[in-house]
């Protein structure tokens, strides 16, 4: 008697898991308007919040991806905003959501 496969929910396919839109890592889930890792997350904060400027050495065509995602700010930064990830920040992008689901919170 052959028995029958058990499905475990908690397998996870890679193929199907989502990745960071920035570098291809695993998303923790979205930040800023998109999937993301918690490193681009973070690396997007800090440089909105304190308004830093990056110049790329190398005319702005640097590889962003898992490996190489460190060696150029600038390029990072520039592939946050192309995937767009959005300066206002998660909270405001939270509520605009409400807002054009037409949800409405009480104060």
């Amino acid at each position: 008697m052959q028995s029958s496969p058990v499905s475990d929910s908690k397998t996870v396919d890679i193929s199907s898991a989502q990745l960071c839109h920035v570098c291809g890592d695993r998303a923790s889930g979205r930040h800023y308007g998109v999937s993301s890792c918690d490193g681009c997350r973070g690396f997007f904060k800090r440089s909105v919040r304190r308004n830093l400027v990056f110049t790329c050495k190398e005319n702005g065509n640097c590889v962003i991806d898992v490996v190489r995602r460190n060696q150029c700010q600038s390029c990072r930064f520039k592939k946050c905003l192309q995937v767009n990830m959005r300066r206002e920040g998660e909270f405001l992008i939270f509520f605009s959501l409400l807002i054009s689901l037409k949800v409405y919170v009480m104060l």
